[in-house]
């Protein structure tokens, strides 16, 4: 208790703990859009609660995670080599890395597993009824299952919980701070959670966005994993602009429905 004490009375420790706490809750605004874009395919009964086994499992992921600091950053370590680097850029640098670590080959397949997603979801959401045939594979909401809901969600759990606690080791080395950061992130996330799920709900053009969300992330999490590193406030800035457009083209949508209403509720 007193080393806490005396942690918190360190003002470098606030501040440590402030900034890692807002970039847990931005890298956990990912795990949100796709928690509750799968949750929203179940029966309306169990969708609470497939989010918060969902939003659960993922802080106990990450407490596990940081609980085995030393073999989270031994995954970073490459573990093998293609030996070639690709074209060179204007600088002389290589065009991407050969090297692979676990770290690289779990953001890689998470990756491809969100691109993959998002490619089904958003067929299915332009082609809702195709014509039956032997490939047809698609199924009423209601059928979807809690547990393959579930199972999809662990695994993407995994993927950023990985990147989560990576970012987090390279913040602070301090574990109090971090397990602090973690919970209040995800705590934060366990309350956004429904409000987010129903909006994306009501409004089925949010939905074809947090879609493309979804490929955007995946593209980087493919490129991060091949030691292309784009930095995240660009990908956040885009997200946030798209969504303002979004923001703007409903409220169009809106003031024209209302537009209408009166003008078809007004004298002959």
């Amino acid at each position: 208790m007193d080393s806490l004490q005396a942690l918190f009375s360190d003002p470098t420790a606030w501040a440590a703990l402030l900034a890692l706490v807002i970039m847990e809750v931005v890298l956990g605004i990912d795990n949100l859009i796709f928690i509750s874009i799968l949750s929203n395919k179940l029966p309306e009964h169990q969708r609470k609660n497939a989010r918060r086994i969902g939003i659960g499992l993922a802080l106990v992921m990450r407490l596990a995670l940081l609980s085995m600091i030393a073999w989270i950053v031994g995954l970073t370590a490459p573990v093998f080599d293609l030996g070639w680097s690709g074209p060179p850029d204007a600088a002389g640098r290589p065009g991407f890395e050969t090297q692979f670590s676990w770290r690289d080959l779990i953001l890689i397949t998470g990756g491809l597993f969100l691109i993959w997603k998002a490619t089904k979801e958003i067929h299915h959401a332009v082609d809702p009824a195709p014509t039956p045939g032997v490939f047809d594979t698609t199924a009423p909401k209601a059928t979807v299952a809690l547990s393959s809901v579930l199972v999809q969600i662990v695994l993407l759990d995994m993927v950023f919980s990985v990147d989560s606690i990576l970012t987090a080791v390279g913040m602070t080395d301090n574990l109090a701070v971090m397990v602090i950061a973690v919970i209040t992130a995800v705590t934060v996330m366990l309350l956004a959670a429904e409000p987010l799920a129903n909006f994306i709900n009501r409004n089925p053009t949010v939905v074809m966005l947090a879609l493309g969300f979804l490929l955007m992330i995946g593209a980087v999490l493919i490129a991060d994993g091949f030691g292309v590193h784009v930095p995240k406030g660009y990908i956040y800035a885009a997200m946030a602009f798209s969504t303002l457009v979004e923001a703007l083209n409903m409220f169009s949508r809106r003031a024209q429905q209302r537009k209408t209403a009166s003008q078809s509720s007004g004298p002959a």
